[in-house]
């Protein structure tokens, strides 16, 4: 029997750019989701959230939450987009458990607790919902090896799986400070300057460090994808990745 005074994760929620109501919406969503104990929120805006924002946002989620003791809490992200500082440690987080979403990312609850049940078996790796591919290739012109990254319609069309997106994925919150404090420089270089790209780092940090492969939990859920930006995940290079640590 699921006990839905039991609190399996910590909702860590990225908000993308000037969209406060989907902010608002998902935030009330997770809330609403048995197992969340906390929605814990990287802001990614330049400008710092307003007090009727934050106001609005605690009486969203508490409105919703199975928990009278349910946390909100916002870090502002210093701004200038990308996603800079996404995966710094969470002070006092109370679940071994982190779920990472985008704000546009809507997972039922049946399917997030589903979810949450694989990774128990499996806590050292990460489990998600949006798979992606890569694979190496040759450059005809040089004659070198490069890897090369796909989207989904790879993943469809190949029948397989290298990486999940922490775009909805659980892993353990160990991997915050193993991503902060411990990442090759290559990798803090590259994601310095580029600014973009920490869905895919968090992914080759979790499987370098476990020595696992992820797992893709396939479930429907619904995406409200960014209007005014173009993601920036097709474009991401995989130059540092070693392939030998995924299957």
């Amino acid at each position: 029997m699921y006990d839905i005074i039991h609190a399996f994760s910590t909702i860590h929620l990225f908000n993308t750019w000037r969209r406060n109501s989907p902010l608002k919406r998902t935030a009330a969503h997770y809330a609403s989701c048995a197992g969340a104990g906390a929605i814990h929120i990287v802001w990614s805006e330049i400008e710092p959230p307003s007090e009727r924002l934050r106001t609005d946002l605690d009486r969203a989620v508490r409105s919703k939450s199975w928990r009278a003791d349910i946390r909100v809490e916002i870090r502002e992200n210093g701004g200038g987009g990308g996603g800079s500082g996404r995966f710094k440690p969470i002070d006092g987080v109370r679940t071994d458990a982190i779920f990472s979403v985008d704000d546009g990312v809507i997972v039922p609850c049946s399917s997030l607790e589903f979810a949450f049940s694989v990774w128990k078996t499996a806590p050292l790796t990460m489990v998600g919902f949006v798979p992606r591919m890569h694979w190496l290739d040759l450059d005809l012109l040089s004659g070198g090896v490069y890897h090369r990254y796909g989207g989904w319609l790879s993943v469809w069309w190949m029948g397989s799986y290298s990486m999940v997106l922490s775009k909805a994925a659980f892993f353990h919150k160990k991997y915050l400070d193993l991503y902060t404090n411990e990442m090759p420089s290559p990798m803090q270089d590259y994601l310095a300057r580029e600014r973009n790209c920490e869905d895919i780092a968090m992914s080759m940090v979790v499987a370098n460090a476990s020595g696992t492969p992820p797992l893709w939990v396939k479930g429907k859920f619904n995406y409200f994808p960014v209007t005014t930006s173009l993601s920036m995940s097709l474009y991401c290079s995989l130059l540092m990745w070693n392939p030998l640590h995924l299957v």
